[in-house]
């Protein structure tokens, strides 16, 4: 009898991703801080499952080791760039962090400078799928998201808003 199991997935309506994706965030320390892992280690872990049929990576700028001398965005672009062009990468934003490793939601100004540096880590033009990591790394404590998701609106749709009087252009 045939599985009724699929085996790819449509992501908004005209991008197709395999069943089994694979998550970043160990690539560069075990956990979300530690030591850094071996780069050639990881290089090599996201070569593989590429090979595999692997076609979703989810990765953050924000994933690296707690000395920050490997970042897996980093490990992806010196893996994987030129990227094969059923390759999708998932990105998330949010959480800005502090030279002393503290982190608070990033605002509705700052997530142009959350994508830009993904764009720049990846070394891509666009990003395929951004997600938005509400409340750093702990549940939201009542804030408002309204202007973080109107700000990553502007962004996809190349526009320039101002959020309020007195904010940067977004």
């Amino acid at each position: 009898m045939p599985s009724t199991r699929r085996t790819n997935f449509l992501i908004g309506g005209d991008t197709t991703v395999n069943r089994t994706g694979f998550g970043a965030m160990r690539l560069s320390a075990n956990g979300f801080r530690g030591p850094a892992r071996d780069p050639a280690m990881g290089r090599a872990v996201l070569r593989r499952v590429v090979e595999l049929g692997v076609n979703l990576i989810d990765t953050a700028a924000f994933y690296y080791s707690s000395d920050k001398t490997v970042r897996a965005n980093s490990l992806i672009r010196e893996a994987l760039h030129p990227y094969p062009s059923n390759l999708v990468i998932a990105t998330k934003v949010g959480p800005v962090f502090g030279a002393d490793g503290s982190f608070r939601p990033g605002t509705g100004a700052e997530m142009r400078q959350l994508v830009e540096e993904n764009l720049e880590t990846l070394g891509l033009d666009r990003l395929d799928i951004v997600y938005l990591r509400i409340g750093a790394m702990a549940p939201p404590r009542g804030e408002s998201v309204a202007e973080r998701f109107e700000a990553l609106a502007a962004l996809r749709d190349g526009r320039r808003e101002r959020d309020r009087p007195g904010d940067r252009l977004v």
